[in-house]
Parts: C-alpha cells; structure tokens; sequence
C-alpha cells in the first residue's frame, strides 16, 4: 500500500520539479479559482492529518496545517511532499488493521467513524488522484504538459474508453 502511495505522490513531485511558482500558485482558470498549488497543498494535508493521529488513533481531516508557502512556492510544495513522504516511510510497519476515530465536517458539522488506519491511507490515497484529475484541468487550461500518462488516472479507470470517448 505505502509503495503505491509514494509512487503517486512522486507524480506530484515530478510535476512541481517542471513548472514555475507562477503557474503553481495561478488562481485564474475558472469555475473554481484554485491554483495547482492549493490542491497539492490540501492533498498533502489530509496525509498531515492521518500522521499526527496516528499513535493516539484519532485522526481529524478538519484539523488541516493550510501552510499558505506550500501552496504558492514549488520549494515549499516540494519540501512538504518530503514530510509526508516521510510520514509514510516511519508508519510503514504500521498495523494498518488498526482501528482509529475519523473525525472530518461534512458540511453540516463534525462526524467521527471508525475506520482502520489503511483505509484511511487509502481515502488519502484515492483523494489525491481525485485532486490530480482538478489539477489536471488547470494544467491544461494553463497549457502546461502532464508530467506523466497515468497522473490524475484512477488505476481501475478503463483508459480504452476514455480514449475512445475523445474521438
């Protein structure tokens, strides 16, 4: 789980290697507003999340850093994508059957669920790709070149159809 983890958020990495703080803190592109970097940095939050809950086993996705320098400088995004690689490398023999309190506001309040620490990994991990499919738009409206293939993919998506849905 952690190898795949990490091979996805080296995509982040890779990307933020090729492009410049201007067009990773761009807020133009509409609807939304947001910058490249402000979906890394809020990907990279919910990561932060899981890592400072995980001895006491109280996770809170509402308690997110928002560092505003990971989102406006490529250093600084890079620097954190580090952290949280880190993160993982010391959690990796982890118990990841572990039961742990996941607390995030769903729009109408605080709801805290039981979940094991590897499906909340596997939340984070599958949040990220949803974030790099965002960050695949912007891109593209930025005209800047995907850094790979597969970034924004979901693994289980059928990538025959979707090829066939851009004829």
């Amino acid at each position: 789980m952690v190898d795949a983890i990490e091979k996805n958020l080296e995509r982040g990495i890779k990307l933020l290697n090729s492009i410049s703080d201007e067009e990773y803190s761009d807020c133009t592109v509409p609807p939304y507003y947001s910058s490249i970097g402000n979906n890394m940095r809020h990907i990279l939050d919910v990561f932060s999340c899981i890592f400072k809950g995980v001895d006491n086993g109280i996770i809170d996705f509402s308690d997110r850093e928002r560092n505003e320098l990971a989102q406006q400088k490529t250093q600084a995004g890079i620097a954190y994508f580090n952290a949280i690689l880190e993160g993982l490398q010391k959690i990796k023999n982890h118990d990841f059957d572990t039961i742990v309190a996941v607390t995030d506001d769903l729009g109408t309040g605080k709801v805290t669920a039981n979940y094991t620490l590897g499906s909340a990994l596997i939340q984070a991990h599958s949040h990220t790709i949803h974030h790099y499919a965002s960050i695949g738009f912007i891109i593209n409206q930025l005209g800047i070149e995907l850094p790979d293939a597969d970034f924004g993919y979901n693994p289980t998506t059928p990538r025959k159809e979707i090829k066939e849905v851009i004829k």
